[in-house]
């Protein structure tokens, strides 16, 4: 399995928009091969989103980026981002949930 964990950083205050449209679009990611997509905020950083995901494979994820619907969401988000991002690529080898 793949994991993608990530930060991105919104325009002050959009940090709730931003993880609204983040959320709305997890539906869709079982079928897509998501095993585990999670979305959090930090209550004393009012800008800081934090993205956590594992997927059947890295393949899967990169194909999930360009379904119509998470293209549509990005495109949506990235004006109410800074384009301050992080991410760090993993293995997974276990845990709860996946």
């Amino acid at each position: 399995m793949y994991g993608y964990f990530g930060t991105m950083k919104a325009k002050p205050g959009h940090r709730d928009a931003v993880v609204e449209i983040l959320v709305s679009g997890a539906g869709g990611l079982k079928a897509a091969g998501a095993h585990l997509y999670v979305v959090g905020v930090s209550d004393t950083d009012e800008q800081t989103i934090f993205v956590n995901e594992v997927w059947e494979s890295k393949e899967h994820h990169d194909a999930s980026l360009q379904l119509p619907e998470t293209r549509a969401a990005i495109a949506t988000a990235m004006p109410m981002l800074t384009g301050e991002f992080s991410s760090t690529e993993a293995r997974i080898v276990g845990g709860l949930g996946v």
